[in-house]
């Protein structure tokens, strides 16, 4: 086990710096640093400003050697301009040059200072993580309860009237995109004008013209049912129909198994026979499943977090993104590529536990 780990950490490492360097080199091409010239300096700027912009900043060179710069395997950038005023990556405004460090990369805790938000991007996107975390946990807690209940009872009973009802239920919610759920729910249920509301309002069920609100923004501060509930809805919905699908298909292989048979016709209840017998073998392709969902949140929170004004790790992204925020958005890269590695290595570990015959072969 321990040889198995250490090879996927190098493994994942090899990973992670190929898949920085993709995202390095797609938002360092000429036309990003143009664009960031522009928007940084004057939008009037010549071509020979923009070029004697762009070297000044740390922006020209080699492409690697850059990259060696924002990892910190290598000094920062430094330079002196006519007045003999010194700047560079690993000096900040007002500091004296001699006192600042020589590297200053991903490695040593600097990941660059946003042009958006002006703040240092760990810093920045440390608070913004934290609350897309408590979307994250809110979701889960929702979402792997509701679909592995959904799809157990599904494939408990193959071609029974509950499965194709719970069948159905999940193949709607898994084809309806979240921008689709996500405005069905607030016309539904967060409109003073249509859907539940008015209709509650006005048989006196509640005080206010409407029931759940339609923003998630006062999540920032304080989480409450009535405003937390709409997102969370609209990204598990999605979630619950995929997972339900994977556990019932799972379920179902497992029943027909000759154990199971053999189970049964030795008198053993069916309650029996679905909790200890069929339950942990049919969890094996649905443990995946949910690990995946770590990195597919931590991405696909960007419809729900957008759509509900969310300020969280997807709100960040899209708004580095459309402001050329070339810092935030290697920054969101790391975080991702972590998320994606980490949960699949914890996959992979849990296979170990949930099916002993991985761990003989």
């Amino acid at each position: 086990m321990l040889i198995f780990v250490l090879r996927r950490l190098g493994v994942m490492a090899l990973t992670a710096l190929v898949l920085t360097f993709v995202v390095f080199y797609l938002t360092n091409l000429p036309p990003n640093l143009e664009k960031l010239a522009r928007s940084e300096g004057s939008v009037r700027m010549t071509d020979e400003s923009v070029a004697a912009w762009i070297e000044q900043n740390g922006h020209g060179g080699s492409v690697f050697g850059r990259y060696a710069q924002w990892l910190g395997v290598v000094p920062g950038w430094t330079y002196t301009d006519e007045k003999a005023v010194t700047r560079g990556r690993c000096i900040a405004q007002g500091d004296d040059p001699a006192l600042a460090a020589t590297y200053c990369g991903v490695f040593q805790g600097y990941w660059g200072q946003s042009t958006v938000f002006k703040q240092p991007v760990l810093s920045e996107l440390g608070g913004k993580l934290a609350a897309t975390g408590w979307l994250m946990l809110a979701v889960m807690l929702v979402m792997v309860p509701v679909s592995l209940v959904i799809g157990v009872l599904a494939g408990m009973r193959e071609g029974s009237r509950t499965d194709r009802v719970l069948s159905t239920f999940s193949i709607a919610s898994t084809a309806t995109p979240e921008y689709v759920s996500g405005v069905i729910l607030v016309a539904l249920l967060a409109s003073p004008m249509t859907g539940l509301s008015p209709l509650l309002n006005q048989w006196g069920v509640i005080e206010g013209k409407i029931l759940f609100q339609g923003t998630a923004t006062s999540a920032m501060d304080d989480i409450t049912f009535w405003n937390f509930t709409l997102p969370v809805m609209t990204i598990a919905l999605y979630g619950i129909g995929y997972i339900a699908r994977m556990t019932r298909a799972s379920m179902t292989e497992v029943m027909t198994q000759q154990y199971i048979r053999t189970a049964r016709l030795k008198g053993v209840r069916f309650r029996d026979v679905v909790m200890k017998h069929a339950l942990r073998n049919a969890l094996i392709a649905p443990f995946t499943v949910i690990m995946l969902q770590f990195p597919w949140l931590l991405n696909g929170v960007v419809v729900a977090e957008t759509l509900f004004n969310y300020k969280g790790f997807g709100w960040t992204l899209v708004t580095a993104a459309g402001n050329n925020d070339i810092e935030m958005l290697l920054g969101c890269s790391v975080v991702a590529v972590f998320v994606v590695l980490v949960t699949q290595l914890i996959s992979d570990i849990g296979y170990v536990f949930l099916n002993p015959r991985i761990r003989l072969s």
